[in-house]
């Protein structure tokens, strides 16, 4: 976003958004990396299952139960939360070493993960709503990843996390993607001015 201090070693602002699955929380944030070079994706540790079109290393890291609970007793993620019976966790270091170089690091999780973070680091919360939970159902159903009894889930589950939202700096609502983008854009712009980056 801002030309202010390139070069120098201004630290990156900590950004957490979160939403439920089928939202487009993933795709809000890619399409603002295409235009900010400064903004990078943390990439989870999970302990579930690859699925189909997803790279090692760029969507998730895939480790084995027992190297996610080896990384936990070492204190190596940020946060971590089990849902749907999967471990999924974000690698302290990294987040740390990105944001020296002065990148804006975006942490895209569950509530869960988000609400412990409050407490324990500097950053912004943003939830990303469904224009309804009717038309999330749809979406997830439209993705064609998972059952009928996994997506009946996450909407159980969702409603759960609408109920969070309250406890975020700033909500988006995703009913136009294109609009969502250039919200998320301004409060970025806002958080680097209000922090002086």
């Amino acid at each position: 976003m801002s030309k202010k201090g390139e070069g120098a070693k201004r630290r990156g602002l900590l950004f957490v958004l979160s939403a439920p699955a089928g939202t487009g929380k993933t795709t809000l944030v890619k399409k603002l990396q295409k235009e900010c070079p400064n903004i990078v994706q943390s990439i989870s540790s999970t302990t579930r299952s690859m699925r189909a079109g997803e790279i090692e290393g760029e969507d998730y890291f895939f480790v084995t139960k027992e190297e996610f609970e080896e990384k936990v007793q070492t204190d190596a993620f940020l946060e971590y939360v089990k849902l749907y019976g999967d471990y999924y966790g974000t690698s302290r270091e990294w987040v740390e070493e990105n944001l020296s170089r002065g990148k804006h690091v975006f942490l895209v999780i569950d509530t869960q993960g988000a609400l412990k973070l409050i407490d324990s680091v500097a950053c912004i919360l943003i939830f990303v709503h469904p224009p309804s939970l009717e038309e999330l159902k749809r979406r997830l159903v439209g993705r064609q990843t998972e059952s009928i009894e996994v997506i009946e889930k996450r909407l159980e589950w969702a409603k759960s996390e609408l109920e969070k939202a309250q406890f975020y700096d700033y909500s988006i609502v995703n009913d136009d993607i294109d609009i969502a983008h250039q919200v998320l854009k301004s409060i970025v712009v806002a958080e680097e001015h209000r922090t002086g980056i």
